[in-house]
């Protein structure tokens, strides 16, 4: 296939000013793409907007892959993430990567095209940890983190189980499972009054914590156990593990 013929091709195509090898295209007014073909010439770097469009973050989103690419596609992950990137007017510190199997796009029209397309996108360092599976990959990139909204706020990494006998909640899964950060903060406060119940969750970074109430907040984890803990220490705490990078 050749990346930059079939580029061409896309509705309303138009070269990528200040990226070699690199292309525009829109559908409507809504959705916006660019594209820049990798070194070997045989995979495409694609990012996609939707509604709000910047062209700008878009190239420098492009650049920022393209000079990292054998960090981001190059190891075979489902899902990676590089830090260190910047763009003027965004809070954005990385650059995340997603493989064909994940994202699924051109699929119905060009499915050779599919197989050779990593989808890149503007990320927080909080959002990926490198270690998710094809379908926590999938999760993440289908349904929580909105890739493509370029004002979308961070959605830190959380995989989190729980258990709580007198509300009768608790997760379905066996194990901990890909969470909401506000599922965390809306269960923690529950256990109160609830002994043997308990929170449990897991951070970017493997970091695995449990809170449970027995006459009062427990914390238990790597450190070992901490008690007499308020509810807001309680909080602050599950809050920083998720915003280590």
């Amino acid at each position: 296939m050749d990346l930059l013929t079939t580029l061409t091709g896309f509705p309303n195509a138009a070269p990528l000013t200040g990226l070699d090898q690199a292309w525009t295209w829109s559908l409507g007014p809504v959705l916006h793409f660019a594209g820049a073909v990798t070194a070997d010439g045989n995979r495409l770097l694609q990012t996609n907007q939707r509604g709000r469009h910047d062209e700008d973050l878009a190239r420098a989103v492009l650049a920022f892959a393209r000079q990292r690419e054998q960090r981001l596609i190059g190891e075979g992950r489902p899902l990676a993430a590089v830090p260190g990137f910047s763009a003027a007017g965004y809070d954005f510190d990385a650059v995340a990567a997603t493989a064909p199997e994940v994202h699924g796009h051109h699929k119905t029209q060009n499915p050779d095209l599919t197989a050779v397309t990593y989808i890149v996108f503007p990320a927080f360092a909080t959002e990926v940890c490198g270690r998710e599976s094809l379908e926590e990959a999938q999760a993440r990139y289908q349904k929580m983190l909105s890739p493509s909204e370029i004002g979308r706020d961070a959605v830190p990494f959380l995989k989190m189980s729980y258990d709580n006998p007198r509300t009768g909640g608790g997760s379905a899964n066996d194990g901990r499972a890909l969470a909401y950060p506000w599922t965390l903060r809306q269960e923690i406060p529950q256990l109160e009054g609830s002994p043997g119940g308990f929170v449990e969750w897991e951070n970017r970074v493997g970091e695995v914590w449990r809170v449970a109430w027995d006459q009062g907040w427990v914390l238990s984890g790597a450190e070992g156990e901490r008690w007499g803990m308020s509810l807001d220490d309680v909080l602050d705490f599950a809050e920083r593990t998720l915003l280590l990078s």
